[in-house]
């Protein structure tokens, strides 16, 4: 009698579906008290700082043996500037998904947001307690958040079947992808590091978790960094 044997199967992208590659911008200018950011669109809109001009050569590097079939950057420039190096080895150009900007903190904007945080607000504690946004005055609302980025994966993924895409984007933005993928509780996933690497692949309505927070890039000491 021939033996049959069942291996254990490594992951394959299904047929018609997109892999999408999460990259959370790198670090950006510290806020400074009585200095608020420049402001794009009502939201704040810092340069990288040098470490973060250090993760995105990092981010670059590692990517740069990947095939894509696009690079999405948001109107927020610290996410061009964190593709750039990527986008330079591959002699491709970012195309702009504003849709996927971070969630809009209303009158904590412009870098106060980082500070409230610091200080352990109590407005900061009822967010992550109730995992509501707009717990914060004039924040964007949670739902619209949540409606707005998964429409614009969608869209994201509806142009790119069968193809890998690489999207660099905000802290907010990925936890919220991937608690959208995971069914997770809100707010589950806010926290990765800045230059982080995270993946999802969309088949249909299904988006799967390939990978959260990936820093093997980064070396040693690299923590979760404050939303912005």
């Amino acid at each position: 009698m021939v033996r049959v044997e069942y291996r254990q199967s490594g992951f394959r992208v299904p047929a018609g579906a997109t892999d999408v590659v999460l990259v959370r911008h790198g670090e950006s200018a510290p806020a400074i008290p009585g200095e608020p950011f420049e402001l794009v669109g009502g939201q704040g809109d810092p340069d990288l700082a040098p470490p973060g001009r250090e993760q995105a050569d990092l981010v670059g590097e590692r990517l740069a043996e990947e095939a894509f079939a696009a690079l999405y950057v948001t109107n927020l420039r610290r996410t061009a500037q964190t593709a750039a190096p990527l986008a330079t080895k591959l002699d491709m150009t970012p195309r702009v998904a504003a849709d996927l900007r971070e969630v809009h903190l209303g009158e904590f904007e412009g870098g106060l947001f980082r500070v409230k945080a610091a200080e352990n607000d109590l407005v900061i504690q009822r967010m992550h307690a109730e995992g509501r946004w707009d717990v914060i005055p004039g924040a964007e609302p949670t739902d619209a958040f949540r409606d707005r980025i998964r429409a614009a994966l969608a869209r994201l993924a509806a142009a790119h079947p069968d193809e890998r895409i690489a999207v660099f984007t905000h802290g907010g933005v990925i936890g919220q992808i991937i608690e959208l993928a995971s069914g997770a509780r809100p707010m589950s996933f806010l926290g990765a590091a800045n230059g982080s690497i995270s993946q999802i692949v969309i088949t249909g309505e299904r988006w799967i978790v390939r990978r959260f927070n990936d820093t093997a890039h980064l070396g040693d000491g690299q923590q979760p960094a404050a939303l912005g």
